[in-house]
C-alpha cells in the first residue's frame, strides 16, 4: 500500500488530505486510532500526520468529540496541493513525457 519514495507519515497524512476534498469542510474524520487500523501503521505514525495537518489548521480537534475537516480546509487544500502537484510532482512527470518521446497532442489522445 505505501511506497518507499516518501515517509509513511506523509503518505498517510495524503489520504487524510483526500478525504477531507472528498467530504468536505467540517467533516468528521476517523480518530487516530481508527485510521491507524485501517492503514495497518502505529496510531504514531498517524498522529504525526494529524498533527502535522492541525499545525496547518486543516484539522481541528474537538476534545471528547473527535477530529475535524477546518473550516475553508478544502479552499486551502486545494491551494496547497495544486502548488504542490506543479513544484514537486509535474516536474518528474514532464520529464518522464520527455524520455518517452510523447508530445501533449498525443498524451490528449490518450485521455
Amino acid at each position: 500500500m505505501f511506497s518507499n519514495d516518501r515517509p509513511i507519515y506523509r503518505q498517510i497524512r495524503d489520504l487524510i488530505v483526500e478525504r477531507i476534498l472528498t467530504l468536505g469542510d467540517g467533516a468528521m474524520l476517523p480518530s487516530v486510532r481508527a485510521l491507524a487500523a485501517e492503514a495497518g501503521v502505529n496510531p504514531l505514525t498517524v498522529a504525526k500526520a494529524y498533527q502535522d495537518l492541525q499545525n496547518n489548521g486543516l484539522v481541528r480537534a474537538k476534545k471528547g468529540v473527535g477530529l475535524f475537516a477546518a473550516e475553508d480546509a478544502v479552499r486551502d487544500l486545494l491551494v496547497a496541493e495544486r502548488e504542490l502537484f506543479l513544484t514537486e510532482e509535474w516536474p518528474r512527470v514532464q520529464a518522464r513525457i520527455t524520455r518517452l518521446g510523447l508530445d501533449a497532442a498525443e498524451l490528449l489522445e490518450q485521455a
